[in-house]
């Protein structure tokens, strides 16, 4: 029974190495692929949307690292093809998009949430400090109230008028 079982295993083992042969290199041009890598590092993934070109698996995203490889076989700088992405896709496409009018929210938005943050919270503590100042401070009638509701519940009958 074993030597079925280790005649099988060699039969595989056989099997999968004259399949697999020999891995093919990542590129033909491996600075060219490093440009890549770099270049889609800076670009965002259209379906994903929180992750880089370099990062994202999704379709979209391969094909457009193929459609950047073709660019920069036609000799394209990064600087063009970023161009003609943007014009494509938008400045959504590109991971820091640069300062302009149809940007600057994006730029100035978490600053102005901050600031707007911290002006609520301290208000909240104001007016809560304030509050806990006037409950301090009661006034003679309170006073007068209050003993005569301890006296009330003490069960004296004298409080009652």
């Amino acid at each position: 029974m074993t030597r079925l079982l280790a005649a099988v295993a060699l039969w595989c083992g056989l099997v999968v190495s004259a399949v697999a042969g020999t891995a093919e290199p990542v590129a033909q041009d491996p600075v060219l692929e490093k440009r890549l890598n770099e270049l889609s590092a800076e670009l965002r993934c259209l379906v994903c949307q929180n992750q880089s070109l370099a990062d994202s698996h999704a379709e979209l995203a391969i094909d457009l690292k193929n459609q950047v490889r073709d660019l920069m076989r036609a000799g394209k700088t990064d600087d063009e093809i970023k161009q003609y992405l943007t014009q494509r896709y938008g400045d959504f496409v590109l991971y820091n998009p640069p300062v302009k009018a149809s940007t600057w929210l994006l730029w100035v938005g978490p600053f102005v949430l901050l600031v707007g943050g911290v002006f609520v919270l301290s208000w909240i503590l104001r007016s809560r400090r304030r509050d806990m100042a006037v409950a301090k401070e009661a006034s003679p009638a309170d006073t007068a109230d209050r003993e005569r509701a301890r006296a009330l519940l003490a069960g004296d009958g004298a409080a009652r008028e």
